[in-house]
């Protein structure tokens, strides 16, 4: 259940959840009786290096650790997620990820914390005409009670239902 819901928050929810991120879970095993962490936190890129955010003098270089492409890590829910499910699940990642591919695809209305979200994210989102396209209509974030339809999440979804993490990764 907490990985469909992770999946399904990805679409829901993307300030909270998202699969281009990483996160930790704790199950209860009931049978065992053991507690389980899961941490499946974003890591750094094999090339990262302690000096990667800084200018020729050491100084540090404003938004090159929070806005630039030097600011990515790789991703850790998907494998967290699939890691859940062969070791604790009794669903298959197909199964567990179905709602979440029907929400992106299909679309859901916009709560009003949603479009809070995206209108206090408005000056990240707009250089990007990708964010723009999902999360803009008519050059302003989505508004309250609209769609917001996610084509490119759904096939990246459902290309992970079929073919498991190694198709994101």
């Amino acid at each position: 259940a907490a990985v469909a819901v992770g999946f399904a928050l990805a679409v829901v929810l993307p300030n909270a959840g998202n699969i281009g991120g990483g996160g930790f879970m704790l199950i209860h095993d009931a049978k065992s009786g053991k507690d389980i962490a899961l941490d499946f936190r974003e890591l750094a890129p094999a090339l990262a290096h302690r000096d990667m955010f800084l200018d020729q003098s050491g100084k540090i270089i404003p938004g090159s650790s929070t806005s630039t492409h030097l600011a990515v890590g790789v991703p850790g829910t998907v494998a967290g997620f699939d890691l859940a499910i062969k070791k604790y699940g009794s669903l298959t990642l197909k199964e567990l990820i179905a709602p979440a591919i029907q929400l992106a695809e299909q679309g859901f209305t916009v709560s009003p914390h949603l479009a809070a979200m995206l209108e206090a994210s408005r000056t990240q989102l707009a250089p990007w005409a990708s964010s723009r396209a999902v999360f803009f209509r008519d050059n302003r974030p989505l508004r309250a009670g609209e769609q917001l339809v996610q084509k490119d999440l759904a096939r990246s979804l459902r290309s992970i239902a079929r073919d498991g993490a190694a198709a994101f990764y």
